[in-house]
């Protein structure tokens, strides 16, 4: 006969594998919901970021980056040049031009000034971005190459996951993070990509400093 006064045995609590990776899910979501402690940050839809956080239609120019200059009829004038670390370029005719902070429009306006005042009658410049180096963007996790990249104007979040190599055949392409400063404020924007890539989502257009981080597929 058994021994009834004996200790009951240990209860023990088994989770299936499906089960297991939903109570893992619901963790993780939820801890993503929340900011770091003190950073004020927040986690976002791609489509519930404010209007004020849209990318600007002109972005300056910084140290490394490359235009060019084409000066009407002017050979000599026209060609590339580099923003040195000073944030000029050497201009013929019109020196050291701080360039640094302008636009391509508004060095365009600046050097038709200064051809027109010394040397040209009625100069027409066109200035080009050929290079921005001084602005990049970093994309990290399930990607073929991760790294740093040069920003260009209008980049959208498909171009950067192109730029990285493509996916890894373990990434969870709906659930890429965004990082940005929005507001003053830290935030993770959730971006599916997969469904953009597909037409079911509008295209999301990155920020210089926006870092991209692929995640690992639970499944």
């Amino acid at each position: 006969m058994a021994d009834l006064a004996g200790p009951a045995p240990r209860a023990r609590m088994f989770l299936t594998r499906p089960a297991l990776f939903a109570l893992l899910a619901a963790s993780l979501l939820g801890l993503a919901c929340k900011g770091p402690k003190g950073s004020g940050g927040t986690t976002l839809d791609f489509d519930q970021l404010p209007a004020s956080s849209t990318p600007s239609p002109t972005t300056t120019l910084g140290v490394g980056d490359v235009v060019e200059v084409r000066v009407f009829e002017e050979a000599d004038l026209s060609g590339p040049y580099r923003v040195s670390p000073g944030g000029t370029i050497d201009f013929p005719l019109c020196g050291k031009v701080q360039v640094a902070g302008m636009n391509t429009s508004g060095l365009s306006d600046l050097l038709t000034r200064c051809l027109a005042e010394k040397y040209l009658k009625r100069p027409q410049v066109t200035v080009l971005l050929r290079e921005y180096n001084s602005k990049k963007i970093f994309v990290f996790g399930e990607v073929q190459k991760p790294g740093t990249f040069p920003y260009d104007e209008d980049m959208s979040i498909i171009q950067a996951i192109t730029m990285a190599g493509g996916f890894t055949k373990i990434a969870s392409k709906n659930d890429i993070a965004v990082t940005r400063t929005v507001e003053g404020k830290e935030t993770r924007i959730r971006v599916p990509v997969a469904d953009i890539g597909t037409g079911r989502e509008k295209n999301f257009r990155l920020q210089p400093g926006d870092i991209v981080f692929v995640p690992e597929s639970m499944f």
